[in-house]
């Protein structure tokens, strides 16, 4: 009896995380979108564009990758676009800030 127990919580906690991991599919990334578009407009208005501009192009073609998959309801790619734009804007932001500070504005 108990082992027909634990086999069907096994069982059930396995069509739980199935249907979860469906959802995060079927579900737009609304939250991680506006993450990104946010984290590349802070890195352009901390002039990206002249300091750290390989990882800026990187992080708006990410983004402009993510809308793309958005609109073809890729939905998982479009969150993993999405969360790689963000970081690597974050990336081109903090070279950014760094070079200011130390006074040098090579390119990455």
């Amino acid at each position: 009896m108990l082992k027909r127990l634990a086999a069907r919580g096994k069982m059930s906690l396995a069509i739980g995380l199935l249907l979860g991991a469906a959802g995060c599919a079927s579900t737009p990334p609304v939250q991680e979108m506006s993450d990104a578009r946010q984290a590349v407009q802070a890195a352009r208005e901390a002039d990206a564009q002249h300091r750290a501009p390989i990882s800026l192009g990187e992080a708006e073609r990410l983004l402009q990758q993510a809308t793309r998959q958005l609109e073809m309801k890729a939905y998982r790619e479009a969150r993993e676009s999405a969360l790689a734009a963000k970081e690597m804007a974050l990336k081109a932001r903090q070279a950014s800030s760094t070079r200011e500070h130390n006074g040098v504005y090579p390119d990455n």
